[in-house]
């Protein structure tokens, strides 16, 4: 994707390389990855997780003692330049897209962390992936995820692949301000859990159109393999996809987050309509 020497958000808190800044209870990369999959997977193996967090809290006290700023690599300050030019990117698009609607948009701020972080919505860590608070209009993305998209969940890779992370979870930003978010909540009381979760992709889904209709607006600058690498994404991060890799099945009545081909389809729908109006996923998957 084009974005060396465009404008760069100033939207953007940088705390990479703060030790203990984010009062880490478990670290990054693989640990992080297991962490992640034993919560969704295995839902009586609390215990095993708190063995895990202690562990690994001891390690980070005996490590760094206090608090420390530790140099960021050049190959960690290039991709931290690339996510605040794409939030640029993003800023531009849905202002453009709120003007036309006759409303004003909030920027919202973007959060680069590493391992664990602190928000309106409670700490997190590494293994929740990047995510949207509602309670602070921030996003937090620890960028070495995209790494392990690629290397445990097997998509592609490449920067238009963080690029679309990035625009979907602005699409969840977008949702907030137009009160679909509130909607949503609302809608999921009183709902079993199956229908509950049939909401939430609703939600997550249409983020994905947002994301496909933020690509629509910045085809300029895009290269080719771009969009591929955005499907591949949201190959990956498929409800079926990732239950059939990490459990050897899939619960539909589980899912959260849709199939890879809704993901998938999604996506495409907001990048060659570039229309906002065209992504009621609610209307479409409720009947």
């Amino acid at each position: 994707m084009k974005w060396i020497g465009n404008r760069q958000s100033d939207n953007v808190e940088d705390r990479r390389g703060m030790s203990g800044g984010g009062k880490a209870i478990i670290g990054g990369g693989g640990i992080a990855i297991i962490f992640f999959l034993l919560k969704m997977f295995m839902p009586n193996s609390a215990p095993l997780l708190d063995n895990i967090q202690q562990q690994v809290q001891q390690n980070q006290t005996t490590s760094s003692g206090t608090d420390q700023q530790k140099e960021l690599t050049p190959e960690q300050k290039e991709i931290g330049d690339f996510a605040k030019t794409i939030l640029a990117y993003t800023e531009d698009t849905w202002s453009q897209v709120f003007k036309q609607e006759g409303k004003e948009y909030e920027y919202p701020k973007m959060v680069l962390f590493s391992e664990a972080v602190e928000t309106a919505c409670g700490s997190a860590t590494s293994a929740s992936g990047p995510f949207y608070c509602p309670g602070d209009h921030k996003v937090y993305v620890d960028l070495e995820f995209m790494k392990e998209l690629k290397s445990r969940f097997g998509a592609e890779g490449g920067d238009f692949a963080t690029a679309y992370v990035i625009a979907h979870e602005i699409g969840h930003h977008v949702q907030n301000l137009l009160g679909t978010s509130d909607w949503m909540r609302q809608q999921q009381q009183g709902k079993s859990d199956e229908e509950a979760n049939k909401l939430s992709v609703c939600l997550e889904l249409q983020a994905d159109f947002y994301a496909g209709v933020w690509a629509h607006y910045n085809q300029k600058y895009i290269e080719k393999g771009d969009i591929d690498e955005a499907l591949s994404a949201a190959n990956a991060v498929g409800d079926d996809a990732i239950q059939s890799k990490m459990q050897g099945h899939v619960e539909p009545d589980t899912f959260t987050h849709g199939t890879s081909a809704q993901r998938i389809y999604w996506f495409k729908k907001g990048y060659e309509s570039g229309d906002i109006k065209q992504g009621d996923t609610f209307a479409l998957l409720l009947k």
